[in-house]
């Protein structure tokens, strides 16, 4: 893979918690200081979220995106976070540009703020808030070839010092996350956490056989176990399309008491 083109899938753990503290989310902030503590500092950031949906590629042009609080039920302090990142308007015209270039209609949206897809994530990893971000939603068609479509076209970009970011999870099953843990459930969350680190870093893989295992990702190992819906999963299809070969680091890793895992493209 050239490394002019760098990104990262993370899973980004359970609303606000890996902010206040919560010890499921040790790992998760841990793992995230360390990459960021290990890859070269972006100049820029495009984060795909997994809660940001729209009919068409839609990108933040924003110059001071506010942030969304999208979730609920946490203490008030998860209400008052704070990640003042600039946006940044050239860039996403820019995204908007090479989209159409690629054959891809999307659009600019100057009021959208920053989810926790985003804030979350980033606070962790640059807490100084002072990197230029965009957010680019997902398609809500949920199409994985779709996605990775996505991914390729924005390697027009060709500017090394950016930084994609696919903020989802690698296991989203919300029942599962409040049921009480059985070794059937371990089973099941493992088998599919298997397929996928080998999906995005076994380099004995050819790309056109890595393509067609992300795009069909359901015939994975219980794959709609781990993702009853994929918005959370895309985000690493996204990736995988602007990066175009396997993971030059993988991370395995436990959120939630879910074997999770992340996918660094940097070399």
């Amino acid at each position: 893979m050239s490394n002019q083109r760098r990104a990262l899938f993370l899973s980004h753990g359970g609303g606000p918690l890996p902010l206040l503290g919560d010890g499921a989310h040790a790992e998760m902030v841990a793992q995230l200081k360390a990459i960021a503590a290990t890859i070269k500092r972006p100049a820029a950031i495009i984060v795909v979220s997994a809660h940001w949906e729209a009919p068409k590629p839609t990108i933040t042009s924003g110059a001071s995106p506010e942030l969304i609080y999208d979730y609920s039920g946490f203490p008030a302090e998860s209400y008052a976070i704070e990640y003042p990142c600039p946006g940044e308007p050239r860039l996403a015209r820019a995204i908007a540009d090479q989209l159409k270039t690629s054959g891809i209609s999307a659009q600019l949206d100057e009021a959208r703020g920053f989810d926790h897809g985003l804030f979350v994530p980033l606070k962790i990893m640059y807490p100084e808030a002072d990197i230029p971000c965009v957010q680019l939603s997902l398609v809500d068609s949920l199409d994985p070839a779709e996605h990775i479509r996505l991914g390729r076209a924005l390697q027009g970009l060709g500017d090394p010092s950016l930084l994609l970011i696919g903020s989802g999870f690698s296991f989203h099953n919300m029942r599962a996350f409040f049921a009480s843990e059985t070794a059937e459930a371990r089973s099941m969350n493992t088998s599919f956490e298997q397929w996928l680190l080998s999906t995005c870093s076994d380099r004995s893989i050819g790309e056109e056989e890595r393509c067609q295992r992300l795009e069909n990702w359901e015939s994975a190992p219980f794959a709609r176990y781990c993702h009853p819906r994929e918005e959370h999963l895309l985000p690493l299809h996204v990736c995988y399309g602007f990066a175009g070969a396997a993971c030059s680091n993988s991370y395995e890793l436990q959120i939630l008491n879910k074997q999770s895992s992340m996918y660094l493209w940097d070399a």
